[in-house]
């Protein structure tokens, strides 16, 4: 399979630091995808994860080995802080490795639009207002990700893909697609009043792309239940990549199909 080039990728809530990152699909992702620009907008590592039980494999260890290899290699790196990696907002301005560490950013697209990047908790009315409140939807989050973990181990013995129980419950339960529609707009209104086109942040882990009120809002989405990112080719376009799905499509692509036995009786004769 062919490298991919993009002219920027947007990746966030990788939360390196957790059992429920899926560092194997973010570093396949990571090799495959050459860009220009990698902007990491957010919970890149777990920093609330060490109070609790850090989990740093070495597959861990290798997306941060490889994300610094990229800026080495002239890929400009910037990482925006999130809520669970905060601790790095005291480092805003500087430059570590090669990696712009800021509090955001804009991006300028190739056919000309400005983006406000950001990792998005300032939207979050629970983070911003209730530090308890938070706590307490983290640890239910943990726990959907816990019985997740179980539920997904039993699928793969089954020959069953891939199920998010956190993913269902956002797009089922009245209150979190209502959170989720509030958040939206949050971070749409926030664009559209200082005058960008479009807005690109994380945060919720539910990855999209679409308008709200006028504005191009844009989700990364996260590499604990989707893996998916966001990606603009050298036209300008956007694009919001589904890493397993798109990883398939390729390989499909890559693999011509196996010839029919009436066929190969032909070539034989």
């Amino acid at each position: 399979m062919s490298a991919l080039h993009y002219r920027a990728v947007f990746i966030s809530d990788i939360h390196l630091g957790t059992r429920d990152t899926h560092c194997e699909q973010l570093l396949d992702f990571l090799q495959q995808v050459q860009c220009e620009q990698l902007y990491l907008l957010g919970d890149v590592i777990d920093i609330w994860k060490a109070k609790s039980g850090w989990h740093w494999p070495m597959q861990s260890h290798n997306v941060m080995h490889h994300i610094l290899d990229k800026a080495s290699r002239g890929t400009q790196v910037s990482y925006i802080p999130g809520n669970h990696d905060e601790a790095l907002r005291a480092y805003a301005n500087t430059i570590f490795e090669g990696v712009n560490i800021v509090m955001e950013a804009e991006h300028h697209t190739a056919d000309g639009k400005r983006l406000l990047l950001l990792h998005g908790d300032e939207f979050d009315n629970a983070v911003r207002h209730s530090k308890m409140l938070h706590a307490l939807g983290s640890h239910a989050y943990d726990l959907l990700l816990v019985l997740n973990r179980w539920q997904n181990y039993w699928r793969r013995r089954m020959g069953m893909p891939h199920w998010s129980l956190a993913g269902f419950i956002k797009q089922h339960a009245r209150q979190a697609r209502a959170h989720i529609e509030s958040y939206e707009q949050a971070a749409a209104h926030e664009a559209k009043r200082r005058g960008y086109d479009g807005i690109v942040c994380g945060h919720i882990h539910q990855a999209a792309d679409k308008t709200v009120d006028g504005i191009r809002y844009l989700n990364t989405g996260d590499w604990v239940e989707n893996c998916t990112a966001i990606a603009e080719d050298f036209s300008g376009q956007l694009h919001l990549i589904c890493w397993p799905r798109q990883r398939e499509a390729l390989l499909s692509e890559a693999c011509p199909p196996p010839l029919r036995v009436d066929r190969l009786k032909d070539m034989a004769a």
